[in-house]
C-alpha cells in the first residue's frame, strides 16, 4: 500500500474513476433527498411541477451533471494551480474531501434549515424571525448553531491532522509527474452551463425549478446572475425570478407597477388595475362611557385551538367559554406571519403601519385611558414598541426585558425571551391591588409566550401529553408528540387566562370591560412536513382567533389583523363592528419584497403565489400549477391576488405617513 501512495505514478484509470465515483454518489444522494423533500420526480402538494416526463428529465440531468462537472473540474483545477500538487495522493485526496465532505455537509444543511422553514428561506425572512435583525435571528438559533460549529471545529482539526499524518508517511516527491488541471473542460462546462441555465427557463418551467432545488446548480446560478445582470438592479437571466428586460432597470421581477401606464413593471398580471384597499383608520378617541378594555394575545395560537380535543379533554376551555358566551371569529389571518409585524398591524390598523401613526396606545391614552403592559417578550423587539408607541404612552411597562432574570430558558437574545405568565399575572396583582386604579379606564394588554417554540418549558404542567417533547428531540419524525407538547403549551397558557378571568370577575370588571383575546399567527407543526410560521402560506400558518366577551361581533368576510384596531374601537364605543368583506393579503416576507403572496377571500378559499418559482396554490384545494399556465376561475383568482397586491404596494409607497 505505501509503494502504491509513494510511487507516484498513480494511473489515469484511478483518476477519472475517482471523479466519476464521486459524482455518482453526490448524484444519487442529493436527488434522493430533493424527490423526497420535495416530490422532485413524483410530484405532491407544494411541488406541482414536477420534472416527470422524459423530455423534462433528459433536460434537467443535462443541466444537472453538467453543473456538478463544473464544480469538480472547477476544484481540481484550483488544487492543481493553487498546490502546484505531483501525480500522487494530495490531490485526489484534496479532491474528495474538499469537493465530496462540503458538498455532503451542504446538502445536509439546506434540507435541514428546510425541515423547520421551507424552501422558501431566505435572509431576509430569517431577519422577520429576529424581528427584523439578521443577528437575533441567529441568537434565537444559537443552541443548534453552537453544536453545529463545535462539530464543524472538531471536523477541521481532525482533517488537519488526517492530511499531516498522511503526508508524513506517504510523503511525494520531486520526480512524481503534475497532475493535468484540465481548465478546457472546466471552461467548456461553464460554458455548456451557462447557456443551459438561459435556455432551461423558457424550455421548461418544471425543469427550472426542479434544478434550482439542487446545489451545485443554485451556486452557479447565483454567480452567473451577478454577471448578467446588465442594468444592475439586481436580476439577471439566470435569476430565479429572470429578468426579461435586461437592460431597462425599470422593469424587473418585484418592481413597483405603476398603475395605468400601459408597462407592466414586475411581469406579473399585465399593467396594475388599482383594486379598492382599506385605508388605516384616523385616531378616534372614546367619550362618554368607557369601558376597559383587556387585551391578550396569546403566542403562535393556532384557528383550530377552539374545539381543539386531546384525549378527549379541551385545549382551550376558558377560551371556549367565552367565545360561546361572547363571539368567536375563526380563523382570523396574520398579513406575514410573525410576530412583529403582526403586532403592528393589530395595534396600527394597518398592512405596515408607519412610526407615530395612530394607534391603539396612542388614542387611549388620548381618551383619558390608563396603559398597562405585561408581556412576556421583549416589546422594543422589531420597534414593535415604538412603532406603535407602547412604551412612550404606558403608565405600567413590563415586559420580557425587564423581567429577563426570570425568563424560562437561558439564552438573552430578544428573540428568544420568555416569561412565563404567572410572572405576569403576579406583576398583574401587585400594580393593581388598589381598586382606586379601575376609577380610570384601563387599557391593560398581556402577552401570553408558553405557545412559542419549543412549546415547554421547566415549571410548565404536563396535562395533555405524557413527556414533553424535549427540544433536541424536535424533528419530523416526532410528529405527534411535538403536536401534543405543543397542544400542552397552548392549554396552560388557557389555564392563566382562566386565572385573569377569574380575578376580574370577582373584583366586579368583567362586565365593565371588553375583553379580546387572540393570537399573533398560527403554527405549522409538520403537517406538510414544516414547521414553524410565515414561511408557508396555509390555513396553519396563518390562521389565528378572535374572540370576545361581547356578543354580536360577526364577519361577513375573512379577517385580518388590519381590522382588529377598527375592531376594539367599535366595542369600546358599544357600536357593532362593521367589517368590510375584503381579501385578506398575506406575504411571506415584506410587503416589498415577499417569495410568496397569497390572499384569502373567505375562512377556507386561500390563494397563493410563488413569485420566485411562478407556482400558483388553490390552497384549500391542494391544487398548484404554473401561474403562466392557469386557466379559468383558477386564473381569476390569482389575477385577483396579484392585483391586491400590486395595488397593497402602491399605497404603501403613496402613504404620506411615510414621506
Amino acid at each position: 500500500m505505501r509503494d502504491f501512495f509513494t510511487k507516484g505514478d498513480l494511473p489515469a484509470k484511478l483518476y477519472t474513476g475517482i471523479i466519476l465515483g464521486l459524482m455518482g454518489v453526490l448524484t444519487a444522494l442529493e436527488l434522493a433527498l430533493a424527490d423526497r423533500k420535495y416530490g422532485l420526480f413524483t410530484g405532491g402538494f407544494g411541488q406541482s411541477q414536477a420534472v416527470d416526463t422524459l423530455t423534462e428529465r433528459m433536460i434537467f440531468l443535462a443541466g444537472y451533471f453538467s453543473a456538478m462537472a463544473l464544480l469538480l473540474f472547477g476544484i481540481w483545477w484550483i488544487i492543481v494551480r493553487l498546490f502546484r500538487s505531483r501525480r500522487s495522493w494530495p490531490p485526489l485526496f484534496l479532491l474528495v474531501t474538499i469537493a465530496g465532505g462540503t458538498y455532503v455537509l451542504l446538502l445536509a444543511l439546506t434540507f435541514q434549515l428546510h425541515q423547520y422553514f421551507s424552501d422558501t428561506m431566505s435572509f431576509a425572512l430569517m431577519a422577520n424571525l429576529g424581528g427584523g435583525s439578521l443577528t437575533d435571528a441567529l441568537l434565537f438559533a444559537s443552541n443548534e448553531i453552537v453544536l453545529g460549529a463545535a462539530v464543524l471545529v472538531i471536523g477541521l482539526i481532525a482533517y488537519v491532522y488526517s492530511f499531516r499524518l498522511l503526508s508524513r508517511k506517504f510523503p511525494t516527491r520531486a520526480g512524481h509527474r503534475e497532475w493535468p488541471a484540465h481548465g478546457r473542460r472546466a471552461m467548456l462546462a461553464f460554458v455548456s452551463t451557462l447557456l443551459l441555465a438561459i435556455a432551461v427557463p423558457a424550455a421548461s418551467a418544471d425543469v427550472k425549478n426542479g434544478l434550482n432545488r439542487t446545489l451545485a446548480w443554485g451556486l452557479f446560478t447565483q454567480a452567473a446572475n451577478q454577471i448578467t445582470d446588465f442594468d444592475r438592479d439586481g436580476y439577471g437571466w439566470v435569476s430565479s425570478m429572470p429578468d426579461r428586460h435586461p437592460f431597462n432597470s425599470a422593469r424587473y421581477p418585484l418592481a413597483l407597477d405603476i398603475p395605468g401606464n400601459g408597462i407592466d413593471e414586475d411581469g406579473y398580471g399585465g399593467d396594475l388595475e388599482l383594486a379598492p384597499m382599506p385605508t388605516q383608520p384616523p385616531a378616534t378617541l372614546i367619550t362618554g362611557k368607557r369601558p376597559h378594555l383587556i387585551l391578550i394575545v396569546m403566542e403562535s395560537a393556532r384557528y383550530d385551538v377552539i374545539g381543539k380535543r386531546i384525549d378527549g379533554k379541551p385545549v382551550a376551555p376558558n377560551l371556549e367559554a367565552i367565545a360561546e358566551s361572547g363571539s368567536l371569529v375563526s380563523p382570523a389571518f396574520s398579513h406575514v406571519g410573525f410576530t412583529t409585524a403582526s403586532l403592528k398591524s393589530l395595534f396600527g390598523g394597518a398592512l405596515q403601519p408607519a412610526d407615530g401613526s395612530p394607534s391603539l396606545f396612542r388614542e387611549l391614552k388620548s381618551s383619558g385611558y390608563g396603559i398597562a403592559v405585561f408581556s412576556g417578550q421583549p416589546e422594543d423587539f422589531g420597534d414593535i414598541s415604538e412603532t406603535v408607541g407602547m412604551r412612550e404612552n404606558a403608565d405600567i411597562f413590563i415586559d420580557g426585558e425587564k423581567l429577563k432574570h426570570l425568563r424560562a430558558f437561558g439564552n438573552g437574545a430578544q428573540g428568544s425571551i420568555l416569561v412565563d405568565e404567572k410572572h405576569l399575572l403576579k406583576a398583574f396583582a401587585e400594580e393593581y391591588r388598589q381598586p382606586a386604579k379601575w376609577q380610570q379606564p384601563q387599557f391593560l394588554y398581556f402577552n401570553f409566550q408558553s405557545p412559542h417554540f419549543p412549546y415547554f418549558h421547566e415549571g410548565m404542567p404536563v396535562k395533555l401529553t405524557d413527556r414533553p417533547l424535549p427540544r433536541p428531540e424536535i424533528n419530523a419524525g416526532n410528529r405527534d408528540r411535538l403536536q401534543r407538547t405543543y397542544w400542552n403549551a397552548v392549554h396552560y397558557s388557557d389555564q392563566q387566562l382562566g386565572i385573569l378571568v377569574s380575578r376580574l370577575k370577582r373584583d366586579g370588571l368583567w362586565e365593565d370591560s371588553v375583553v379580546v383575546i387572540t393570537g399573533d399567527h398560527g403554527e405549522d407543526l409538520f403537517e406538510d412536513g414544516f414547521l414553524g410560521h410565515g414561511h408557508n402560506i396555509n390555513i396553519r400558518q396563518y390562521g389565528t382567533f378572535l374572540v370576545t366577551n361581547r356578543p354580536g361581533v360577526e364577519a361577513s368576510g375573512p379577517i385580518g389583523m388590519s381590522d382588529y384596531r377598527t375592531i376594539i374601537l367599535s366595542l369600546l364605543k358599544g357600536e357593532k363592528p362593521e367589517i368590510p368583506a375584503e381579501p385578506v393579503l398575506m406575504t411571506v416576507g415584506d410587503l416589498e419584497r415577499p417569495t410568496q403572496i397569497g390572499i384569502a377571500e373567505s375562512a377556507s378559499t386561500l390563494t397563493s403565489l410563488r413569485l420566485d418559482t411562478g407556482e400558483a396554490c388553490m390552497v384549500e384545494k391542494k391544487q398548484c400549477a404554473g401561474a403562466g399556465d392557469l386557466t379559468g376561475a383558477f386564473r381569476d383568482r390569482v389575477d385577483r391576488l396579484i392585483r391586491v397586491w400590486g395595488s397593497a404596494r402602491w399605497q404603501n409607497r403613496s402613504d404620506p405617513e411615510r414621506d
